[in-house]
């Protein structure tokens, strides 16, 4: 299925929809550089919820590894107590910002194990794992084979200073821990020496493996043009259609050797899964536990001829595991392959990578411990994602002056400036014909707007959607700018003949809760106060209400959203500084 989708709203029937956002690691906090991907992942999933298709969202925490291993061993306490604690803090942040899964679970699970287990037994059945005798690098002093991420050096192809031992941040080669140039090992600092081991191979190098990643990836038109061009670079495939280089793929090491903190392999003792093995198959771990907690049939979303759409939201520095390893487990374990993978670029804050000295490293806790509305975040990252794999900034003073005339200066400008003539001169009563559904006025053109703003979600645009949705915002101010209704409520007075004071104000407010419709999956609990609070709706507002909100009446008033002060995110940096001390 390529990036050009149709609107959801045009489709004749409902989909059905499986989608993930990239497990975060149980070894640290989250913080704002992941929420890029979570708030994304969320505002997609719900707009596909409000348009009514059935979609789950699944995730869970990533918690195996040496990292694991040795932060509980440094603390005094067991790998399970450490990811148990860490998991109840990551579902914590994750609720303080609206990010809604349907099922967040652990890769340390009955069902992860199960899982993973089958997947090494049906690629060793397909001839796809290969035993084989290789040196790794040894940490002398702490007498254990070390993990990739737990060796640094040079990058043996571009140069690049203090990268890990697997891939480089600058160049984005991948590599062996043994190709390093001057390696050190990060848990002790001694130089590692060479000693050899049976490792566990997945054969990605198969011509099997090639030939399918190269349809699946490429000639099926499944991934962002920047994610196609560097498989390209991958797979030897031409975009053009001219002659094919060969494929620089390589085998993967899809074991490690004990102490770790894992899954033993069957019939390997002392040898444990790595880490990136079971992390994706901990996907279908979260949607197993999903489907067994609910009685619903697994196969169904699995299969290789399932009918449900499974998408990855990932970011573009694990781009190589989702759209190389990933699918080709599927495929040769036998299960269906994704529909796409959407790679976001990185965070960065005024215009730097995040950092801790200067306060800029924002954790989810720190900022919800402050007092900043997590729906400004939500609304703010939409309005620079755009579905590519482009960085994005948070500018915080671009934040400040957004939020404040965007969402309060607009958005909650136009209730604020009609709901109190229709509460004091009409207890609450909305005039009933300017509800009905428009061919032609303010509701007609917000109606019309529907469409557009839907493939914006759809692609992932939302900095589509927020432009699209300011510029309505300002045609509806310009129409309460254009009729005062202010001065229709003097002339009232006189005249005793209020009719059209109502007619102004009930339009304003249908396009307030049509504009609530259009921004529900970026702002969740702000939509819903509006439905309760507002509106006092029984039920919520669903995209099919668009054309015409089911509003009867004003049931009341209040204030909505605060402005952003810079005394709030000079607190945010500050307390960031302070929680290195």
């Amino acid at each position: 299925m390529s990036e050009q989708l149709s609107s959801p709203t045009a489709n004749a029937g409902r989909r059905r929809i499986l989608v993930t956002s990239a497990l975060p690691y149980a070894n640290g906090s989250i913080h704002l550089g992941h929420l890029v991907e979570y708030i994304q992942t969320d505002i997609w999933a719900r707009f596909q919820r409000l348009a009514g298709h059935d979609l789950v969202y699944v995730c869970a925490d990533d918690t195996h590894g040496t990292p694991i291993m040795l932060r509980a061993e440094q603390e005094g306490i067991t790998p399970e107590a450490l990811i148990d604690r860490v998991w109840h803090e990551h579902t914590e942040d994750f609720a303080g910002f609206g990010v809604e899964f349907d099922q967040y679970h652990s890769t340390h699970s009955a069902e992860n194990k199960t899982l993973s287990e089958s997947f090494y037994e049906a690629l060793k059945k397909a001839g796809l794992i290969e035993v084989r005798r290789i040196e790794q690098m040894y940490d002398p002093v702490k007498e254990m084979f070390l993990p990739d991420r737990f060796i640094k050096g040079e990058c043996p192809k571009c140069g690049a200073k203090d990268q890990y031992g697997d891939s480089c941040e600058s160049c984005g080669a991948t590599y062996g821990p043994t190709d390093l140039k001057h390696p050190f090992s990060v848990v002790s600092g001694a130089t590692p020496v060479r000693k050899e081991s049976d490792h566990h191979f997945f054969r990605l190098s198969d011509p099997r493996c090639v030939d399918f990643l190269k349809q699946w990836a490429l000639k099926d038109d499944r991934l962002q043009p920047e994610a196609a061009n560097k498989l390209r670079e991958w797979l030897g495939d031409d975009a053009a259609g001219q002659t094919s280089r060969s494929s620089s793929l390589t085998d993967w090491d899809i074991s490690r050797d004990a102490p770790y903190f894992g899954f033993e392999i069957p019939g390997a003792p002392g040898k444990y899964f790595y880490v990136w093995l079971d992390a994706p198959i901990g996907y279908y771990a979260s949607l197993k536990k999903y489907c067994d907690d609910r009685q619903l049939n697994f196969q169904e979303f699995v299969a290789p001829d399932s009918v449900v759409e499974q998408y990855h939201f990932i970011g573009k520095d694990i781009l190589y595991f989702h759209t190389l390893f990933w699918p080709a487990m599927l495929k040769f374990a036998g299960y269906r392959t994704p529909t796409n993978v959407f790679a976001h670029g990185f965070l960065t804050v005024d215009g730097a990578k995040m950092s801790k000295s200067r306060g800029t490293f924002i954790t989810a806790k720190s900022y919800l411990d402050e007092g900043l509305d997590p729906e400004w975040l939500r609304y703010y990252f939409a309005a620079k994602l755009n579905g590519t794999m482009e960085d994005l900034d948070l500018n915080l003073s671009d934040f400040i002056a957004r939020i404040n005339s965007d969402l309060i200066g607009k958005f909650v400008n136009i209730a604020s400036r009609s709901a109190g003539f229709i509460t004091k001169h009409f207890e609450g009563g909305l005039h009933q014909a300017s509800l009905k559904p428009q061919a032609t006025g303010l509701g007609a053109i917000i109606s019309q707007a529907g469409p557009s703003i839907a493939q914006a979600y759809e692609v992932r645009d939302t900095a589509r959607v927020i432009r699209e949705v300011t510029g309505l915002m300002d045609q509806v101010n310009s129409y309460v700018d254009t009729e005062k209704p202010w001065e229709i409520a003097k002339q009232a007075a006189q005249t005793g003949d209020k009719e059209g004071l109502q007619i102004v104000c009930t339009t304003a407010l249908r396009a307030f809760a049509q504009l609530t419709i259009l921004l529900k999956p970026i702002l969740p609990r702000l939509a819903a106060r509006v439905e309760t609070e507002v509106f006092g709706l029984d039920q919520p507002l669903t995209w099919a209400d668009l054309d015409a909100p089911p509003i009867s009446a004003l049931k009341g008033f209040s204030h909505l959203m605060t402005r952003v002060e810079r005394s709030q995110i000079d607190g945010l940096l500050e307390a960031n500084r302070a929680s290195l001390s």
